[in-house]
């Protein structure tokens, strides 16, 4: 979808302004709330990734290791 949080704050400045019309309002909350689906979802599908990558991999950490396994 794009925009993400940046479109979310222009359109929370739109509404914080008091110029739009109540039609306009509710066009706007549905699409802010449809970024906030976009964002949700874009965080669960990031935080899968670290969750991949950190199965197995990360392993406390010993002073004087190297990287050499």
């Amino acid at each position: 979808m794009g925009g993400g949080p940046a479109g979310r704050g222009r359109i929370v400045q739109r509404m914080e302004s008091g110029t739009l019309s109540l039609e306009q309002s509710l066009v706007d909350y549905r699409r802010a709330a449809t970024l906030v689906g976009w964002c949700r979802k874009s965080l669960a599908d990031v935080q899968q990734q670290v969750r991949i990558l950190e199965a197995d991999l990360l392993r406390p950490f010993e002073a004087g290791e190297t990287d050499e396994s």
